[in-house]
């Protein structure tokens, strides 16, 4: 892990995770869990509405939380009920953590490379319907990650498991003085308890 993100993954680890929020959590490490017993590839793919703010900090946190904590054959997608773009304060909240980002089209809809370790492939990130060919198509939990996304789509063709882990959108906040904070804030509480996930994994 690059030395900027490993202090903010320290932080990351001293968060309290309520027992409610545990609970919320719990179904996607009994995902994981049965995968791993049964020496399966791992899928996740995180949805939200627009595939633009929550659902991409879900993404790359969860894929970081696999590799720190040494679980093997995890694969982590994003996507959306529609195509937007991904929201450029995402990128610059990613990167004040600690993760390196390249953007690697000039687009309405940009494709970025983000990596949380020198050696590591990156997490591609650009706005998807979930359904998207980049996706996987079986065998994968949607984790629903705002109340829109999981209202509007009771059936995720091909999940094997659909999870709501929902998430307050940091959105509220743009255009404010306090968007900065905002952001922070919930990209460490997704952070938090990604991390929280990956860590009960070999319990």
């Amino acid at each position: 892990m690059y030395p900027k993100l490993t202090k903010q993954i320290e932080e990351l680890l001293s968060q309290e995770i309520s027992e409610e929020r545990k609970d919320v959590l719990q179904p996607l490490i009994d995902f994981v869990k049965q995968k791993r017993r049964n020496q399966e590839s791992i899928s996740i793919n995180f949805i939200c509405t627009h595939n633009s703010r929550r659902s991409h900090l879900a993404q790359i946190w969860a894929q970081t939380a696999s590799a720190y904590f040494k679980i093997s054959n995890v694969n982590c997608y994003s996507g959306g009920t529609e195509t937007t773009a991904l929201f450029p304060k995402i990128v610059e909240t990613l990167t004040e953590a600690g993760f390196h980002i390249w953007k690697l089209s000039e687009s309405e809809n940009p494709v970025y490379a983000v990596k949380y370790s020198e050696n590591a492939l990156p997490v591609i990130g650009f706005s998807k319907k979930y359904d998207d060919n980049f996706n996987p198509n079986t065998g994968f939990a949607a984790i629903m990650t705002c109340s829109q996304a999981d209202e509007g789509c009771p059936f995720i063709s091909g999940a094997e498991k659909r999870i709501p882990v929902t998430f307050e959108d940091p959105k509220i906040s743009d255009d404010t003085a306090e968007q900065t904070i905002i952001y922070r804030e919930r990209s460490l509480q997704i952070g938090a308890e990604m991390f929280y996930v990956f860590s009960k994994i070999n319990d």
